[in-house]
């Protein structure tokens, strides 16, 4: 068995975005900072982003956690696009997916609403407030 994990870049409001999907999530996150990692020539701690975050993770269902880290410019940094989308899928919980959507579009650019979706569930698209791209479904059977 394995799991597959999204892992998040942020520019630097890692944590920032990690509190916010912690409200929606419910769940505790794990955190280390730049601070936290041990010495190393070629991976130093760049200046300023000592309180960074260096990995985090948050459990959202059972055995699948969301990670994510800051990204420093001297590492590449962060280039935000939509080649990539974290989709959650729910069946029969209609409520919980609607409230899910809700959440976390808020502030966040909505692509496609929550609405039916031909498959005889409901569907929407958003990118959040942190520039990450969602798609929820809620498969509703009879």
């Amino acid at each position: 068995m394995f799991t597959l994990n999204p892992y998040l870049n942020f520019a630097g409001n890692c944590r920032e975005a990690f509190e916010f999907y912690k409200t929606i999530f419910d769940g505790k996150y794990e955190i280390m900072t730049f601070a936290e990692m041990p010495p190393s020539e070629n991976y130093p701690v760049p200046a300023g982003w000592e309180d960074k975050v260096l990995h985090i993770g948050i459990e959202i269902a059972e055995n699948t956690y969301l990670m994510g880290s800051d990204v420093p410019p001297e590492m590449g940094g962060v280039s935000f696009g939509n080649s990539t989308s974290i989709s959650i899928n729910l069946n029969n919980e209609l409520e919980k997916a609607e409230k899910i959507f809700n959440k976390l579009s808020k502030d966040g650019k909505v692509l496609m609403s929550f609405e039916d979706a031909f498959w005889g569930g409901k569907y929407g698209m958003f990118v959040d407030k942190f520039g990450i791209n969602w798609m929820v479904n809620c498969d509703i059977k009879g």
